[in-house]
């Protein structure tokens, strides 16, 4: 992450980014104004697991004082909110297979952000 320690710019653009995202995805995960139809198959997964996959980047790209536990955390729980508000919304429910598909989405974000931006170790002398 050093790419962005000293990059405020980028940092906040990151930062607006995951909270404009973090909006959009509670609007249409809770909206009832928009008809948007629940399908419990692999595309209902894909997007839960793409949602969260870029949610985790945009975090940790924003926030690099943010411990990957506490991403994770944050993330999740955020993914339990959406699945608890949908429980007591006419037409939608409360899926724990919809909170895997969040918790496998931030664990690809996290091992490929630790596979791409791996610091380079110091040659041994």
């Amino acid at each position: 992450m050093k790419l962005f320690k000293e990059d405020k710019i980028k940092r906040n653009f990151f930062r607006a980014m995951f909270f404009i995202s973090i909006i959009a995805i509670e609007f249409l995960a809770t909206t009832t104004t928009v008809h948007i139809e629940i399908v419990e198959n692999i595309w209902d997964k894909a997007n839960h697991f793409i949602a969260f996959f870029t949610l985790y980047i945009l975090l940790s790209f924003g926030f690099l004082n943010l411990s990957v536990a506490k991403k994770t955390i944050w993330l999740l729980l955020f993914g339990v909110q959406i699945e608890v508000v949908q429980h007591f919304i006419e037409g939608r429910f409360f899926s724990t297979l919809d909170v895997f598909a969040d918790f496998i989405g931030i664990i690809i974000a996290l091992i490929i952000i630790k596979v791409l931006l791996k610091e380079p170790t110091e040659a041994s002398s």
